[in-house]
């Protein structure tokens, strides 16, 4: 098993910045690809982020290309969630995910393991 708690949420304003992290525990965190999801309230959770094994290839919503970068660590085992330039529609409960698999996904079913949420408020 691996077990996942994201940190770094909190109350920000508009334009602002945060940085997520996700620190993994357990079995080997560089076993596969990470993500990062969201659930705003009433809405259903939809994908954010996602990063290969490597850290070499990333792929994002295109809500937030541009504004959010993620990154990992693996001598760390940790993920990471920079995001800039912060709108009030980004207020949501943000997930991190892992898979034992290769390569990247933006699909849910596709991650093993999700970490409890961390809250991101943006206030305008």
């Amino acid at each position: 098993q691996v077990q996942l708690v994201e940190s770094g949420g909190g109350l920000v304003q508009a334009g602002g910045s945060l940085r997520l992290s996700c620190a993994a525990s357990g079995r080997t965190f560089s076993s596969g690809f990470m993500g990062w999801f969201r659930q705003a309230p009433g809405k259903e959770r939809e994908f954010v982020a996602t990063i290969t094994l490597s850290g070499g290839i990333t792929y994002y919503a295109d809500s937030v290309k541009g504004r959010f970068t993620i990154s990992r660590d693996n001598a760390k085992d940790t993920v990471y969630l920079q995001m800039n330039s912060l709108k009030p529609e980004d207020t949501a409960v943000y997930y991190c995910a892992a898979s034992r698999r290769f390569g990247a996904s933006f699909v849910m079913r596709d991650y093993d393991y999700w970490g409890q949420g961390t809250q991101v408020t943006v206030s305008s």
